[in-house]
């Protein structure tokens, strides 16, 4: 580490993500941001009058010997499991943007070397910050709502042309993969967090409006048991006109019921449970704001902050690469599914 023993830090990718990551960083007292890389130049970036080293390839930072501890890996999907190999190849902890692969096996791949070079591999998913799911992860694990009968998962936003711009990554199978790998991969993982994992799966899946700017389904009803226990469903759209309707997850267990919703599952809507009262939530930070369209809330600084006080010893990875692995496993099999009515 630097002699002021802040953790320094390259991103992979200018674009809003890791622009955001890179802001993050720089507000951190104890992070330092050294170098950004992306393809395009710093102008068509936007982060011309950054003043931090700006390479255009992952390899030209190794070969210019600048010292540094995490690569933010904030680039299309398609890129995620290779780049953050490349990182620990060169003996670096990782911090990749959600989702981990597009593969379970690609994410095997990167825990494999993660474990043979001893360096750690952070996924971002940021929405386990927001202030009901830490809330409700707390009702889950003490079994509040007792035994869990049914979890509905909604996620019903706006991706149309304004978003699916001609010539971009987005849309396309082979970098960005879905719209469960995209848009919604967040909620699955909080789904996954609370719950665990999946089986019966079953599915039904539609192209409503994408079907000549994007390579797949548009929205999706999904069905299926918890390995644990209850049964439930997951549906899905961008297909909805002009603005995101909803992210919601509504919880029914034997001792009452629970529904987080608004735009970004940052709402706590009902909890009518037996002899439960609710204590007073702190605000969740507004959603990532794009022009256009809009992401989930803005807690990279909560994602950042992990990753220093991990590396420092005092805590432990809030979102780990096996948990990582197991959301792009449980849209791998949903999309397993998928593809088999598609003929794909």
């Amino acid at each position: 580490m630097a002699a002021d023993n802040k953790i320094r830090f390259v991103v992979i990718g200018a674009g809003h993500i890791g622009k955001r990551h890179a802001e993050m960083i720089r507000r951190d007292e104890e992070g330092e941001l050294v170098a950004m890389v992306d393809v395009r130049s710093k102008e068509e970036c936007g982060v011309a009058d950054w003043n931090v080293p700006f390479y255009h390839t992952f390899d030209e930072v190794l070969s210019s010997g600048l010292e540094f501890d995490v690569v933010n890996v904030c680039t299309p999907n398609g890129f995620h499991a290779a780049q953050s190999l490349a990182a620990l190849n060169a003996k670096k902890h990782v911090v990749c943007e959600k989702p981990m692969g597009l593969t379970k096996d690609s994410c095997e791949k990167v825990i494999f070397k993660s474990l043979q070079v001893s360096k750690q591999v952070f996924c971002v998913m940021q929405n386990r910050y927001s202030p009901p799911s830490v809330w409700i992860k707390e009702l889950i694990e003490k079994e509040v709502l007792g035994e869990i009968f049914m979890v509905q998962l909604n996620c019903y936003w706006n991706r149309d042309e304004r978003y699916y711009k001609q010539g971009g990554w987005k849309g396309t199978e082979d970098l960005d993969g879905g719209t469960l790998f995209t848009q919604f991969s967040h909620f699955i993982d909080i789904m996954y967090w609370l719950f665990g994992d999946i089986d019966n799966i079953q599915g039904k899946f539609a192209d409503f409006t994408h079907k000549n700017i994007t390579d797949f389904e548009d929205s999706g009803f999904v069905s299926f048991d918890f390995t644990n226990g209850g049964m439930g469903s997951i549906n899905y759209s961008t297909s909805v006109a002009m603005q995101n309707l909803e992210s919601s997850i509504t919880i029914i267990g034997k001792k009452g019921s629970v529904k987080i919703g608004g735009q970004y599952m940052n709402e706590v809507e009902i909890c009518n449970i037996e002899g439960y009262e609710m204590p007073e939530l702190a605000p969740t930070n507004p959603g990532n704001d794009y022009g256009a369209y809009k992401g989930s809330a803005a807690n990279h600084n909560f994602v950042i902050r992990n990753v220093i006080e991990t590396l420092k010893g005092r805590t432990s990875a809030t979102t780990n690469a096996l948990e990582g692995l197991k959301v792009v496993e449980i849209i791998e099999r949903i999309y397993k599914v998928r593809n088999e009515q598609f003929n794909l």
